[in-house]
């Protein structure tokens, strides 16, 4: 079983169970796995700039600090899915 890399419409898991790893599905989920991580890579640079930057202010903080645990959780729900021993696949 895989776990995608998103949830269903009640917030729940979202599973795959497949052999192939060329179905359509499957390529759907790796590509946005993909960019997820891309996106987090993103995140985190210009998480870094906010916070090396002493005049940020609270709401640039507070947004910086909301991309980076949406990431965050983007990338974990990522690396359970790779996981062998993490018994999500």
């Amino acid at each position: 079983m895989r776990l995608l890399p998103w949830t269903g419409s009640d917030g729940k898991p979202c599973y795959l169970s497949t052999d192939d790893p060329g179905s359509p599905l499957s390529r759907l989920a790796d590509d946005l796995e993909a960019a997820q991580l891309a996106s987090a890579e993103q995140v985190v640079a210009e998480a870094g700039a906010v916070l090396d930057d002493p005049k940020a202010g609270e709401r640039a903080v507070r947004f910086a600090l909301t991309r980076a645990v949406e990431s965050l959780t983007d990338v974990l729900r990522i690396a359970l899915s790779r996981d062998p021993r993490s018994g999500a696949r």
